[in-house]
């Protein structure tokens, strides 16, 4: 087999194993309620399997830059989530997907002209969550439609995630960590959601999921900082499983205490 015919094979498994797993989990938020919905939406399940596969054709060192350029690109998706939630309230699918992918399209090329440093991405990632999530409070609670699903939505969601690691495969070995790591973060999962969900059930519910998602992206941060801190020094197949658990752990804790927040409202009504 030759070496171009091989590569093209193993792009072709690597794009359907992703786009299967998020039409997988995309499909089980809708279902879910926004609460739960949310939870989901901020598990690795786009940037995941592009770091596993970037881990694959390059070193440890190559994992760690681009988890620097990955954390700065995770402040500029709290403030898409912020502003799609405002605009969605009152205004078409268009106009807010629109607003909402121009800040985080400005606020990456920013980032990316300061080129920030690991502690200063985590500065700009507290930064962003002190603004935001005061703000989106209020638009947490609302009641999900039922949604009815149409022929188009898995095709769309399964080409979105396929041209995600088509692009960050193919990509990586021209443009670098940091490009790669920017790439990776494309927030594929919330503009999914913006596309399908908002002419569905409304841009309120549709609201509801993305400010529920601030707190889950506070524990991605986290875990995109543990990859950082991780990789060098124990390498690449560690560091990803860490994140990994770092962000299943984080938002088995934020349901847990979502629980316990429910039981206690319920008794004392």
């Amino acid at each position: 087999m030759s070496p171009e015919l091989a590569f093209l094979l193993t792009l072709a498994l690597r794009m359907a194993i992703t786009a299967a797993f998020i039409v997988t989990a995309s499909i089980i938020t809708e279902r879910s309620g926004p609460v739960i919905g949310a939870l989901i939406a901020t598990l690795p399940i786009s940037a995941g399997p592009s770091y596993v596969f970037l881990a694959l054709d390059h070193d440890a060192a190559f994992i760690a830059e681009g988890a620097v350029a990955s954390l700065s690109v995770n402040a500029a998706t709290v403030f898409l989530c912020l502003t799609y939630v405002v605009l969605a309230q009152r205004h078409r699918m268009l106009v807010s997907f629109c607003a909402a992918l121009a800040v985080w399209v400005t606020i990456v090329t920013l980032l990316r002209l300061v080129h920030l440093s690991f502690f200063g991405a985590i500065v700009a990632n507290a930064i962003a969550f002190a603004i935001c999530l005061p703000l989106v409070r209020r638009f947490r609670h609302v009641r999900m439609p039922l949604i009815t699903r149409r022929w188009y939505d898995i095709p769309l969601r399964a080409t979105l995630v396929s041209t995600l690691v088509a692009t960050v495969v193919t990509l990586s070995g021209w443009v670098g960590p940091t490009i790669s790591g920017v790439i990776a973060l494309i927030p594929l999962v919330f503009i999914s959601m913006m596309l399908i969900l908002h002419p569905r059930i409304g841009g309120p519910p549709t609201a509801a999921v993305m400010a529920n998602s601030l707190w889950g992206l506070v524990g991605f941060g986290i875990g995109i900082a543990v990859m950082h801190l991780a990789a060098l020094r124990f390498g690449s197949a560690i560091a990803l499983s860490l994140a990994l658990a770092t962000c299943v752990g984080w938002n088995l804790g934020l349901w847990w205490l979502g629980r316990r927040k429910l039981a206690r409202w319920s008794t004392h009504r």
